[in-house]
């Protein structure tokens, strides 16, 4: 006996912005496996009667190991079950994804993926500002800001990356950006270009700090916080964005 397996995006934290079909999805599902970040009140949506089961890798914190979710996600499947995997963001981007979909493959599992809002997206409208910029933003590019190790990744695209006409979006790269500004003005990205910090993006934690790429570094440094970090720079509407901390999710909201 066999189950099934939902990929179900859960957005940055807001529970609204879960998709009308993950939220079905979780109604109906026997167990959850959640990450961190998708846990709180969008695990209000699930049946009362399901296992909710947490996963979640946080960096710098104890976290399950890769193998041991995807050994957990087949085990649940295959007592027949109907299971969830919860995964924060878009599922697709940085969710080490494909290692689960891989173990079910190989247990002849089937699966479905549902997409959600992806940080970089909610980012952008926190701020109020487009990702893309007719003219000066023609390309968008995400890039996550550490290796399986830890550290920054090896063999970037550092002309792509320094590129004053796309915006590039770095994901998780709170510890590692300072290695990368280096290379990138070394590459002749200039350092006054504009650099969005998005902390707690969707969430009531939610902070927007503004600097350029230049001044990031020491500005990250300073920052003691959990949070997630979302770091976004390029041809952004800066006119619109002052300098330093911009309004917190609750300031917006009064």
């Amino acid at each position: 006996m066999s189950g099934f397996v939902s990929f179900v995006s859960s957005g940055p934290g807001d529970p609204e912005l879960l998709t009308v079909k993950a939220v079905k999805r979780l109604e109906v599902a026997d167990a959850v496996l959640f990450d961190d970040l998708s846990s709180g009140p969008i695990l209000s949506h699930a049946s009362p009667e399901a296992d909710l089961v947490g996963v979640g890798k946080r960096a710098g914190r104890p976290s399950p190991k890769q193998d041991h979710v995807s050994k957990l996600l087949v085990e649940y499947a295959q007592s027949g079950q109907h299971v969830v995997r919860l995964k924060s963001g878009d599922s697709g981007v940085f969710g080490r994804l494909e290692e689960e979909i891989c173990a079910l493959r190989q247990a002849g599992i089937g699966f479905e993926i549902i997409p959600g809002v992806t940080a970089a997206s909610a980012a952008a409208a926190a701020a109020n500002i487009p990702l893309t910029r007719r003219l000066t933003a023609r390309r968008l590019q995400f890039i996550t800001g550490h290796d399986v190790t830890g550290g920054l990744p090896d063999q970037l695209n550092l002309a792509a990356l320094a590129d004053p006409s796309a915006t590039t979006v770095v994901y998780m790269g709170k510890r590692t950006f300072a290695a990368l500004a280096e290379q990138l003005l070394e590459a002749g990205l200039p350092p006054e270009t504009h650099a969005l910090v998005a902390l707690g993006v969707s969430t009531p934690a939610q902070s927007l700090h503004c600097h350029t790429v230049g001044e990031l570094p020491s500005v990250l440094r300073a920052m003691g916080t959990t949070a997630p970090v979302l770091i976004l720079y390029g041809p952004l509407a800066d006119q619109d964005l002052p300098h330093g901390q911009a309004e917190t999710a609750e300031q917006q909201s009064q």
